[in-house]
């Protein structure tokens, strides 16, 4: 059976790791971290699937070597797209297209994309804009909880790293006109 979702992007901090749990050096740079709950299981079961990942987050690039590294997930990622190399940052978007031509994915395929993030402002309007699909983690305090405008409603919301396999599900199944 055909896919419908050609790659699923995700960002960093709340998304995959516990930003509460990151140890910082002088530069900014996150040494260590601990990952959400989930977090690791959920990116093995996509790549098992055969989904390309890319991960598309603002930041220092050295921090999602050595958390991603330090959790032995970095090598499940087909693309890096970080903000501090490419020279802006979500929503800009350019970090979302840089990850999708990553990817090899074409313009007209973005709409059978999933971006996943935190932030309403960035994850969720980067995405909606460019026409991915976007959901939206709420699973920290940290970032706002009500849309700001039509543009950061995400298409769908899910609370723990697992959950989005339910919805990768789902999506799936609509577009096989099996019942979701």
């Amino acid at each position: 059976m055909a896919r419908h979702i050609l790659a699923i992007c995700l960002d960093f901090g709340d998304t995959l790791c516990d930003e509460a749990s990151e140890v910082k050096d002088g530069a900014s740079t996150t040494l260590r971290a601990e990952l959400i709950p989930g977090a690791a299981e959920l990116l093995q079961t996509l790549r098992q699937s055969g989904y390309p990942l890319a991960l598309v987050a603002d930041g220092r690039p050295d921090t999602y070597h050595n958390v991603l590294g330090q959790h032995g997930v970095l090598d499940l990622f087909d693309a890096l797209v970080v903000s501090e190399q490419l020279g802006c940052e979500k929503p800009d978007p350019r970090m979302f297209v840089a990850a999708l031509d990553r990817l090899g994915i074409a313009r007209p395929d973005y709409g059978r994309t999933l971006m996943v993030g935190n932030n309403l402002e960035r994850d969720v309007q980067g995405a909606n804009l460019v026409g991915m699909l976007s959901v939206w983690i709420d699973w920290a305090p940290r970032r706002a909880k009500v849309p700001a405008n039509a543009s950061q409603v995400p298409h769908f919301t899910i609370r723990q790293p697992l959950e989005l396999l339910a919805v990768v599900d789902q999506i799936e199944r609509a577009h096989a006109g099996q019942p979701a």
